[in-house]
Formats: C-alpha cells, structure tokens, sequence
C-alpha cells in the first residue's frame, strides 16, 4: 500500500455526518440536480472532493434492508449563502440508493459526510485547460468550470435526454452523444484528441466512466499531456477505514477516498480496474 497523500492536500471534513436541508430539486432530462444547504459544514470544498449522501428518512428500510450505505457523490456546485454553503449534486435514479435520493423534495433532510478526498489542483501557468466530462461526470467538470472560466468543455452523453445536463455548463461547451441526438455523434474523446493536436499546452481534467478515463489517459500519455482523473469505485465509509475503494497504480495501491479521487493520469498503467464505475 503506498504512503497516504500529505494531509495539507486534503479538506479536512467534521468526523461526524451532519443533517442538511434539500432547498430544491430540478429534472434535467435523465438527470435531477438536488440544491442542499450546508450550514454547519466546511465551506471550502475544492472541485472534485465528494461528500458521502445518505436521505434522513427511508435508507436502510427498503427491499433487504437496501440502501444501507451512503452513497458518494461530488458535488457540481458550491456556493456562499448567507446561512450555510449551498450544494449542488447532479444525480441519476439506476439503484437502490439514487432511486431514494431522486424521491427527495425541498425540506427533507440529507445526511453529509465531507467534503472528502483529494480534488483537482489548478493548472501550471501558461496551461490552457481542458474539460472533459462524460455523462454523470460531467458534475465535478461542472465545479471545475467555475473555477476556470476560461476553459474549453468537452461534454460526451449518450443522448439528448442525458445531454441535458449540458445546459449547466456556461459559454457553448461542445457536446458529442453516442447516437448523434444532440451535438456531433462520435466519442467525446474522439473531440478531446482533435483538440489536443491543435493546443500544445493543454493541460486535462476528467471525469466519466472507466472506459472513457482511459482513453482520455491513453491519450494524453501518447501526447505528453499532463491530466488529472477523477477515478470512482466502491465506496462505503468515505474516510480509508474499509479499504472498499482501493486501486492499484504505478506506486502501489492507494484508497481512492483519501488519496484520490483524484489522480494523475501519470501514475496509472490504466483506468480500468476491478470496481471501476460503482
């Protein structure tokens, strides 16, 4: 197992969950993005930490006992209000945890845990950034882009009713779908490797499913672009007491949890791994 990350690199969330309040709930096609008010919480989360969600009523109650762990999500805004931080998570219903989060309305109570992890560190000067989000990954890019104005977003969905989703994003992000619906039918990563042959100080961040982070790793390492993925895989406690998130990289295994989720690309000989995509 390698060493942990340096603690100075982390948000250092409360040890304990704490109840917050759903203010609103908005459908974007196959999505819904869930509004919560933080008000005890840190309010510096960096983009591409998590928090572990768990509804304060209903979980642990359904069909065998299911949901019965929180789930991880990063957050695709993060917002000063005047009595807390204001979140929000972009979610889809496809299991027994998203299904009970989606049943969610303003004044219900969400259980935090976070913010958690390790997130994207800012680019080198001189860098010229690039999003790439893929599906449901598109919500820490989301985050991102608020930090980087000024960046280009590459948004890949499967059809129009995902790549609604595309509508959080500021400024015209280019948008590819599996079955040409909505934007140019090809691969989003199809899009990323025209713009890497015409920007030589690109700099990457990503977020999507496995098959997609590796392409985008592949890519860049042919390239000798710097990128940063945010990796996802089982998650049950949020803080590296289960080990249920580990994977392994150039340096040994690391907990995703506390030294990722995300990593260099660099460091990976893949993005492929067993529990990839939970």
């Amino acid at each position: 197992m390698k060493a942990a990350a340096p603690a100075d690199q982390r948000t250092l969330a409360p040890p304990e969950r704490r109840l917050a309040r759903v203010t609103g709930v908005e459908r974007l096609g196959a999505y819904r993005l869930l509004s919560v008010l933080d008000a005890d919480g840190p309010t510096d989360p960096r983009p591409g930490q998590f928090y572990m969600l768990a509804a304060e009523h209903g979980w642990g109650g359904g069909a065998d006992e299911r949901p019965y762990l929180p789930r991880a999500f990063s957050h695709a805004r993060a917002s000063a209000a005047p009595d807390g931080l204001g979140l929000q998570f972009l979610l889809e219903d496809v299991g027994p945890g998203t299904h009970r989060l989606s049943e969610l309305s303003p004044g219900d109570g969400l259980w935090l845990l976070g913010p958690l992890g390790i997130g994207f560190r800012a680019p080198a000067p001189g860098a010229r950034p690039l999003l790439v989000g893929g599906g449901i990954g598109a919500a820490p890019i989301l985050c991102l882009q608020n930090e980087l104005p000024k960046a280009r977003a590459l948004l890949g969905f499967r059809g129009a009713e995902h790549a609604q989703a595309a509508a959080l994003f500021a400024g015209d992000p280019h948008i590819a779908t599996d079955d040409g619906s909505v934007g140019r039918r090809e691969l989003v990563t199809e899009a990323l490797a025209r713009a890497l042959d015409s920007e030589p100080r690109a700099s990457v961040y990503a977020c999507g499913p496995p098959a997609m982070l590796e392409a985008v790793r592949a890519l860049c390492s042919g390239r000798g672009v710097p990128a940063q993925l945010a990796l996802e895989s089982g998650m049950a406690c949020g803080y590296g007491a289960c080990f249920g998130c580990v994977v392994p990289t150039r340096e040994g295994y690391v907990r995703l949890c506390v030294d990722g989720p995300v990593l260099d690309a660099a460091a990976l000989e893949t993005a492929l791994f067993p529990g990839a995509g939970h």
